[in-house]
């Protein structure tokens, strides 16, 4: 069965047992008040709320209290690692009795209840200090420094990082030994840098393990694999200079524990929508490009292993197991979905969820929940339940006047479900899929009882491209073999373009040992025949653009009814020659 799923709105909280059940959980008493915030334990054994009256943690199997905190003014709360301390934050204020304001990220002890330290954090972001999976070491950023506490004594820091100006860091999963990769943002025509450092070896030039610097970066965001053996950089400027783009310009950077460092290369212009590490930690898939956008998968080294060509996508999100990646288009998009396998690269499903704000895996890498909330969009609140075969296993909407805000999965440890083998059949429901119905280019009504032709494209679209060595019995090129191979093929275009008479498109680039064009030797005839084929050549054209519903002028008319005329003329010259 497959693990409680959240849902918290206008009319409360409540926990409903996962699919194929989705009914109200029968340990959870649903708590009619609306809550400000939710939160699940990382192994999913607690569940904690705040209501506007104060912050409650149960254990969700068995709806048993196991801690209740008169904290009315909560906005965001988290459980660390081990489930020991619940970090409770709400928004800095100033009174006239506390002029300096009140610490208003707090740290609790779990099971007793007691406050273990108050802090204060003006800022919401990086308001949650970062835990060790051991938890002993825990990270916070105080003013442009790293302050880092061990075995959660919080009375004195243990370590400090401090460079010219932090302002942003990520601390590395798994066990020990920990790294941080901080962030220093570039000032005075120096580079912004990202630097990788293993905990405690802080001191020294030599004590980073990787170093990057790149301009154009005036904020960045730092994902690290799940075996903590490399980072993904993304760098974003908040405007383009070019004009290129409404939404600044990215790129994206790559860094080893190894030292290794790399600037990953896109082959399309224009934003980086997201990007996603396998949890095998050996790649990760990058969305980027004006759309219809790309979306590759690349390997470590960061040369591309997978090339899924362009569509209406935004997104990406690997399974929990890692068997399976979605790429989907939602926001300003559809929400079309594209379900592939992702060891074989080949498409299981593609649904649709439009209007969706919100997607998220099952832990059970089976089914998936895709939700329209408020406040990004106000009507049509609800969610659905998926397989992954694209079958809606379950359908909810909010009654009307009512909001729904949030839905999460309960999250469990890794490894509670294996993975299990990929189904190409959808599975069964009595609500049926929802595949994309095929989309047709708009013909306006004085067109439509004309025969449809093929219209001109705004884009080309590019089909999906194996680009492991040996894929499809094809060499794989390199990144500057394939830019040298469209150079020589633009240089061949614009060529053809200048020639005053073009060959026919059907002629094969000439070989040296072939034979020469049987002529008559006459350039009179030659050139005779070559005008009547570029004539009939315009016909053509002409043609196509009437069938197309294009009015013509009376002198293109004039020149289509010539056309057996010059057949005929040309008949006669080549059976002349």
């Amino acid at each position: 069965v497959s693990p409680p799923i959240l849902l918290r709105g206008s009319d409360g909280t409540s926990l409903l047992r996962g699919p194929p059940h989705c009914e109200p959980h029968a340990a959870f008493q649903r708590d009619c008040r609306p809550s400000r915030c939710v939160t699940f334990s990382r192994d999913g054994t607690l569940f904690g709320w705040c209501n506007g009256q104060n912050v409650s943690v149960v254990n969700p199997s068995d709806g048993a209290v196991v801690s209740t905190f008169d904290l009315p003014k909560t906005a965001l709360l988290e459980f660390s690692p081990l489930n020991n301390i619940l970090v409770t934050w709400q928004l800095y204020t100033k009174t006239q009795d506390s002029p300096q304001g009140e610490a208003n990220l707090q740290l609790w002890e779990l099971r007793s209840g007691r406050l273990i330290k108050a802090l204060y954090q003006k800022k919401v972001e990086s308001w949650c200090p970062s835990w060790s999976e051991d938890e002993k070491i825990c990270v916070r950023i105080v003013n442009n420094e790293l302050h880092f506490y061990e075995n959660n004594d919080f009375d004195s820091i243990a370590n400090k990082l401090h460079m010219q100006k932090v302002s942003d860091f990520a601390l590395s999963p798994g066990a020990q030994p920990s790294k941080v990769a901080v962030y220093v943002p570039g000032s005075k025509g120096a580079p912004s840098f990202v630097r990788l450092y293993q905990y405690p070896a802080f001191g020294g030039p030599t004590a980073a393990l990787a170093n990057k610097s790149f301009f154009k970066a005036d904020r960045v965001t730092m994902h690290w694999n799940k075996k903590a053996s490399a980072v993904l950089v993304t760098a974003s400027t908040e405007v383009d200079k070019t004009g290129a783009s409404y939404y600044g310009e990215q790129t994206l950077h790559y860094l080893g524990v190894n030292g290794e460092t790399a600037l990953v290369q896109l082959s399309k212009n224009g934003p980086i929508y997201d990007v996603a590490w396998s949890p095998s930690s050996t790649e990760f898939c990058v969305v980027y490009g004006f759309m219809p956008a790309k979306a590759t998968v690349f390997n470590l080294k960061c040369d591309p292993v997978y090339d899924f060509g362009t569509g209406p996508r935004n997104a990406a999100y690997y399974s929990p197991q890692g068997h399976i990646l979605i790429l989907a288009g939602f926001g300003n998009l559809r929400g079309q979905m594209e379900v592939w396998d992702a060891k074989n690269y080949k498409q299981v499903s593609k649904p649709q969820a439009p209007d969706a704000t919100h997607f998220s895996w099952c832990p059970d890498g089976e089914h998936i929940v895709t939700a329209t909330c408020s406040p990004r969009l106000r009507v049509s609140n609800g969610y659905k339940i998926w397989h992954y075969t694209g079958s809606v296993l379950q359908k909810w909407d909010v009654a009307a006047g009512s909001e729904l805000w949030e839905v999460r999965w309960q999250l469990l440890p890794d490894g509670s479900f294996p993975e299990r083998p990929i189904k190409y059949q959808a599975a069964p429901s009595q609500l049926g899929s929802t595949q994309a119905p095929p989309t047709q280019a708009y013909r306006p009504p004085a067109l439509r009882h004309l025969p449809a032709t093929p219209s001109s494209k705004l884009h080309e679209d590019e089909p999906p491209q194996d680009l492991r060595p040996g894929a499809s019995g094809e060499k794989s090129l390199s990144k500057s073999a394939l830019k040298n191979q469209r150079k020589r093929e633009a240089k061949k275009a614009a060529k053809q373009e200048t020639k005053p008479e073009p060959e026919p498109p059907t002629d094969p680039a000439p070989v040296t040992n072939s034979q020469p064009e049987a002529s008559s030797g006459d350039p009179e005839v030659e050139k005779k025949i070559k005008n009547l084929k570029k004539k009939l050549k315009a016909i053509e054209e002409l043609k196509e653009q009437q069938a197309s519903g294009k009015v013509l002028q009376k002198n293109q008319v004039e020149k289509i009814q010539k056309e057996e005329q010059l057949l005929k003329e040309l008949q006669e010259l080549q059976i002349g020659q």
